[in-house]
């Protein structure tokens, strides 16, 4: 299924790197008889292009990148026109991020017969996204730093019916359901938008304006804008109140 053009769409990694999120990988890079439907949904091209070139050998991975889609309307068009067994989906998308897709895609993860299931595929590591997609109803969170053979065999235990996660994000999904109390309303967070909050977090972890500009490929420009409009909305009077502002909070 090829997708709508798109001329709004950002560049990004060309794909999944680090050998760190599973302690025994599977190999899933010999020829197999074994298929899966995949959709890609990512706002970056790049970042799709290179995802589809690392898993989307089907011969050798069993991977078949049957559509992609770059924000929430296209993800629901493809995701029904194709009807896959596994979606990678992106927490943040334009038209409302990944849990609207996931909302909108409910009748699709509940066919009994066939049902689409997603595996969040995202550079943030934040406990908010990770929970609010697993309460979407996604079946596993993987961070893009993920191998793609690692990445491979996340799909296909996904397709199974398991729940997968990034090690150090299963802890986040315990935490949260183990309680039957909804998580506290952060007021101060709420007035944040997305990127804000992706700024924030990096300022927190002491990345420099221009590592951070690289990092979500931004100007640096447009990172001190959104530093000005962080402190400006918490109150704050510089970057190391934000330090420990966030470190408070947990968001380090």
């Amino acid at each position: 299924m090829t997708e709508p053009t798109d001329r709004t769409e950002r560049t990004d990694r060309t794909g999944p790197t680090d050998r760190t999120e599973r302690t025994a990988p599977t190999d899933r890079t010999a020829p197999t008889d074994r298929r899966v439907r995949v959709v890609l949904v990512d706002d970056h091209r790049m970042f799709r292009t290179g995802v589809q070139a690392e898993i989307g050998r089907t011969e050798s991975t069993g991977v078949e990148v049957v559509g992609e889609a770059a924000d929430v309307d296209q993800a629901v068009t493809v995701i029904k026109a194709t009807r896959p067994e596994v979606v990678l989906l992106d927490v943040h998308l334009p038209g409302g991020g990944g849990v609207e897709v996931l909302r909108r895609s409910a009748a699709l993860m509940s066919d009994t017969e066939n049902p689409v299931r997603f595996l969040a595929l995202s550079v943030s590591d934040a406990a908010e996204d990770v929970i609010g997609v697993i309460r979407g109803g996604a079946r596993g969170y993987v961070t893009k730093t993920i191998t793609g053979t690692d990445l491979v065999d996340s799909i296909f235990r996904v397709q199974d019916g398991d729940a997968v996660f990034s090690p150090r994000l299963a802890g986040f999904v315990l935490d949260a359901f183990a309680s039957t109390d909804a998580p506290p309303v952060d007021e101060d967070m709420d007035r944040l938008t997305q990127r804000e909050r992706e700024v924030l977090r990096l300022i927190a972890r002491g990345y420099a304006y221009k590592e951070i500009a690289k990092q979500l490929f931004i100007s640096v420009k447009t990172v001190e804008s959104h530093v000005s409009a962080v402190l400006r909305k918490l109150q704050l009077s510089n970057r190391h109140e934000l330090t420990r502002w966030a470190t408070a909070r947990r968001l380090v």
